[in-house]
């Protein structure tokens, strides 16, 4: 029972902690090899590099604001 009991703590835990987390900023990207532009929270690999951001939504068209 006192095992169930701390299971039950460690959940309410990790469960308040994803809560409390907030979601990743998305990038605009931009090819190194060409014209393309694409929105993305992670890299796209070595053919790629940022341009702008970051940005709250994934069209990339609200930029976060630094406070």
């Amino acid at each position: 029972m006192k095992k169930l009991k701390h299971v039950l703590i460690l959940c309410g835990l990790l469960a308040a902690g994803a809560a409390a987390s907030a979601p990743a900023p998305w990038w605009l990207w931009e090819s190194i090899h060409g014209d393309a532009k694409v929105c993305s929270q992670t890299s796209l690999g070595p053919g790629w590099r940022k341009l702008l951001g970051p940005y709250k939504d994934s069209r990339c068209e609200k930029l976060i604001r630094a406070q």
